[in-house]
């Protein structure tokens, strides 16, 4: 049989399936009257629960979040019959202590993971094992070095000034309606492309040019979060006869390995010029460092220094752009908080000691735990184990930990859970509250806790007190927010708002 003709014959596989999904999702919708307080999601033959997950789509993060509530924090999604979809899903601080950090070795990424997330490569958020060890003590230490610090801090001030407030006062003056996420993202994406490459795109000025990069990152993040519930021979066929999103992913993802190898290059050529050795970036630092204690650094090979810098270049655009966004749009509906914020900064601002910002802090731990940035965590187990919920889970299976469902469990959090209350994070001393990693998930658990949180948490500061101290913000009359199906929880629409110069 020729390869055309086997294509015909998937293809045709294909919509057949496709057409019998419909079916079953047609006859649900309009012959079936739902009875009261059944589940969002039924066990058909054949198709598992995928009929109910195309129902549920356009509401994904609530149905799982009200599934999980009726479920006791753990529910069990069957998939397409043997195709490897079923998934546990879990919002138990019990299970996501158990395995982010008791049993932690048990719940490597995992080939799965890795092929799922193949466009971060070897990079730090796919890797494990002694690579992983590697590029955690490697990370670790450029990223509490004072000189990155100092660059952080520097390139966000310097972005602030030069770009975003202009861009602002533009606004301001002629009435022009901004898309808030994308202005964010595009300064995000600026700040984390200096730190990790040297190299500032200069995505955000009053122009907004096109950026190939950015659009490359979200069409991959959603088609990554398809993935999840696609049998894995159906995306990868796409991918590799480029048909849908998969084929959006594949061309996008060569233009921006083509970026990088550019960058990469060139501050290589920089350094065998004798220029360039005393930069602070991540890139030049990985090519000139030591690698004698790290064995499985390929600082020498340029596919391994791209994956090193484009995850974190991804990790400083997505998580940091994607809380920010989220953070001001509950400002927005929340004018007391945005007053009580407003008053800390004019009593208590000083650049050289953000700490003092503790109710600033408290709001952004309070976005990000409704809201935040990863939405879920893919972990499978190398061994078959025993949650502490009793669940009983094979070698290699899928358990997704719903972080936007952890956020929000009443059992977790109490009878408020959905509400904005930063007064949550506030001690009775007038301090941060803390509260373990395993029920607030945003910056991981366990070992593989957020390197850049400290660096992620003064950037936002930052950023915070220049806008709201300055500038007043409206969000456009009849404007749509809803969350878009990803790894990153962006809005859908964007966030379209007026900007007023504040009196």
């Amino acid at each position: 049989m020729t390869m055309v003709s086997l294509l015909e014959v998937f293809f045709v596989a294909f919509l057949l399936f496709i057409t019998f999904i419909f079916f079953l999702v047609f006859q649900r919708f309009f012959f079936h009257k739902k009875s009261h307080g059944s589940p969002l999601f039924k066990n058909l033959p054949v198709v598992g629960m995928v009929p109910d997950v195309l129902v549920q789509f356009p509401r994904i993060y609530d149905a799982i979040v009200e599934t999980l509530e009726a479920n006791d924090l753990n529910f069990l999604f069957k998939g397409v019959w043997f195709t490897g979809t079923d998934l546990l899903f879990t919002a138990d601080p019990r299970n996501i202590n158990h395995i982010f950090s008791s049993n932690f070795r048990n719940y490597p990424r995992g080939p799965d993971f890795k092929q799922i997330f193949d466009m971060l490569g070897d990079g730090i958020v796919a890797a494990d094992a002694e690579l992983w060890e590697d590029l955690r003590k490697t990370t670790h230490t450029i990223f509490h070095h004072q000189d990155f610090v100092e660059l952080s801090m520097s390139s966000s001030i310097s972005k602030l000034k030069k770009d975003l407030i202009p861009l602002l006062d533009k606004a301001a003056e002629e009435g022009i309606i901004i898309d808030l996420q994308d202005v964010l993202q595009r300064f995000t994406f600026d700040t984390s492309s200096i730190l990790m490459t040297g190299y500032d795109p200069k995505s955000l000025s009053n122009e907004l040019p096109e950026v190939e990069f950015g659009e490359a990152v979200d069409i991959s993040e959603e088609a990554i979060f398809y993935r999840h519930f696609k049998p894995v021979v159906l995306w990868k066929l796409q991918h590799w006869f480029g048909v849908g999103l998969e084929r959006k992913v594949r061309d996008s993802m060569a233009c921006v390995n083509q970026m990088l190898a550019k960058v990469i290059s060139s501050r290589r050529e920089e350094i065998s010029r004798g220029k360039g050795e005393l930069s602070m970036d991540v890139l030049t630092y990985y090519m000139n460092m030591d690698t004698t204690k790290y064995t499985h650094l390929k600082t020498k090979n340029d596919k391994f220094l791209r994956d090193v810098v484009f995850t974190l270049m991804v990790a400083g655009r997505d998580t940091t752009s994607s809380t920010l966004t989220w953070f001001f749009w509950l400002l927005f509906k929340h004018p007391k908080v945005m007053a009580k914020i407003r008053d800390e900064i004019d009593t208590k601002f000083d650049p050289a000691d953000l700490e003092k910002l503790v109710y600033l802090q408290a709001a952004l731990y309070e976005s990000m735990r409704l809201y935040p940035p990863l939405p879920f965590n893919h972990k499978s187990p190398s061994k078959p184990d025993v949650l502490p919920s009793g669940h009983k889970v094979e070698a290699h299976s899928k358990i997704v930990i719903s972080m936007y469902a952890l956020g929000r469990m009443r059992s977790v959090w109490g009878e408020d859970a959905s509400d904005y209350k930063p007064e949550r994070w506030i001690s009775d001393e007038g301090g941060l509250r803390h509260e373990p990693s395993y029920k607030f998930l945003a910056f991981s658990s366990g070992p593989r806790t957020c390197l850049g949180k400290h660096l992620a948490i003064a950037q936002m500061k930052i950023v915070v007190v220049n806008i709201i101290r300055s500038y007043d913000f409206k969000i456009v009359e009849g404007h749509k927010i809803e969350p878009i199906p990803s790894v990153i929880i962006g809005m859908k629409y964007g966030l379209k708002v007026t900007v007023s110069k504040k009196i």
